[in-house]
């Protein structure tokens, strides 16, 4: 009998929530079928065949544990997550963030997938729900991601059974590296100026001032007709930004704080950090200039920056819709759809907002599903951990429900005082005794 036959779950899209769910499926010995449209299919914002393409940032944000996604991060390094071995082996310098050579990172999870005994990978695109190859399985999952087709989409939102909910997420520009001014620019981390994770560009207050225009006149990319433009707060468009304010920029993703230049010691009005792609740095990702400019005015404002006057970009930045489900009123606590029983969604489709929330989502359920189908009942993480706040978040109705990051003001309340800085390390402290203790009690410390 095939893989395709034997397997008990059936799961829709190799991005990194689907990826993440079979591999927890088959370390505890229960087969899935992950079904990819690529390259039969390609999204308007993926370009490469391979699995698990990262097609915004390279970041996977902070590694500091004291931060809620260094949290995470432990806690899915816990879990053994495939997504965090595969960052982990094809990092590339990024000071604090984890960050990975993207086109490494794809080709380690593709391998590691395809050559899985318990995994088949089929490329075949999956339409509907209703799909006659998904009979049999025991659960199907969707981690289509935001990007899922009209089609997948379409169907997902007949099931649920009330209006798509979706918003706009924009990608940032890729720059050659070798055509950015090094005369101009200096490698510096922030606070941390002997280290060289970043490229940095500065500006004076004039430099930034005229910018800053240009950002607001310059041409953009208008939604189609039928779709109201609504952006996620934690990944607004670089011009968006611009439009709170004069300073809004030079507080926020170019702000000049701890990056004086290592070598005079000059302070800038404004700096434009630049991350690189590749362990090489042949490649550099702008960081916070995600944008819904059209590539002209992309290339022309851009162009404004000192040091990227001659700048080529090997990929302009874009916009994209995000589509996910009112998750407190169509899900289950364990992200099953209350109107489909045995299908469940995985990933940024869910509500939650990130590559690490998405891999900890398709994670969390591949644990789940796992011991639902071997008879051992995996439950729920504490709140109190970074993966239970964020599944909470999911569980918590609102009037008006927004994806989220993972943050510490999901959990619980701590019941003491403290500052800022404190509070931080009180809440990892007590996400790292609580996850212990769940995966000791839940049977998830190790292999079966």
């Amino acid at each position: 009998m095939s893989p395709l036959n034997t397997a008990k779950v059936a799961i829709i899209g190799g991005g990194l929530a689907g990826c993440e769910c079979a591999w927890q499926l088959a370390r505890y010995g229960v087969g899935a079928v992950i079904f990819e449209m690529k390259p039969e299919q390609f999204s308007p914002a993926h370009v490469r065949e391979g699995l698990a393409e990262l097609v915004c940032s390279n970041s996977f944000r902070s590694d500091d544990p004291e931060t809620a996604v260094g949290q995470l991060k432990r806690e899915m390094r816990e879990a053994e997550s495939l997504i965090m071995e595969a960052a982990e082996a094809t990092r590339v310098p990024a000071g604090k963030a984890l960050a990975v050579d993207r086109e490494r990172f794809s080709d380690y999870i593709t391998e590691a997938v395809e050559t899985h005994a318990l995994i088949r990978l089929e490329h075949r695109e999956i339409q509907s729900l209703e799909d006659p190859i998904l009979a049999g399985f025991e659960a199907v999952v969707v981690a289509a991601g935001p990007l899922a087709s009209e089609e997948l989409a379409s169907s997902l939102a007949r099931a649920v059974g009330n209006e798509r909910l979706y918003f706009y997420d924009a990608i940032a520009p890729i720059v050659e590296a070798d055509s950015v001014d090094l005369g101009t620019a200096y490698w510096a981390s922030r606070y941390n100026p002997e280290e060289k994770d970043y490229l940095n560009c500065p500006m004076t207050e004039e430099q930034y001032m005229v910018f800053h225009a240009a950002l607001l006149e310059a041409d953009k990319v208008q939604p189609k007709d039928f779709e109201k433009e609504v952006h996620f707060e934690g990944c607004l468009p670089i011009e968006a930004m611009a439009e709170r304010g004069e300073k809004t920029l030079s507080f926020g993703p170019l702000k000049p704080v701890g990056l004086e230049h290592p070598e005079t010691g000059e302070r800038f009005y404004a700096v434009v950090q630049l991350r690189p792609e590749n362990e090489a740095k042949t490649r550099l990702n702008m960081v916070g200039f995600q944008t819904k400019l059209t590539y002209p005015e992309q290339k022309r404002v851009f162009s404004m920056i000192p040091g990227l006057e001659n700048a080529e970009f090997e990929r302009m930045g874009s916009i994209h819709r995000n589509t996910y489900v009112d998750a407190p009123k169509v899900l289950t606590e364990h992200l099953e759809l209350k109107a489909c029983p045995g299908v469940f969604l995985a990933g940024q489709v869910t509500g939650v907002e990130g590559y690490v929330e998405s891999t900890a989502c398709g994670l969390w359920l591949g644990l789940y599903l796992a011991g639902k189908l071997t008879g051992h009942e995996v439950s729920t993480p504490p709140s109190e951990t970074a993966l239970g706040a964020l599944l909470m978040h999911l569980r918590t109705e609102a009037k008006n429900f927004q994806p989220s990051n993972v943050q510490f003001g999901l959990m619980p309340p701590l019941g003491v005082k403290a500052n800022k800085r404190k509070r931080k390390g009180l809440y990892a402290q007590r996400a790292e005794k609580a996850w212990a203790t769940w995966q000791e009690e839940s049977g998830c410390v190790r292999e079966e």
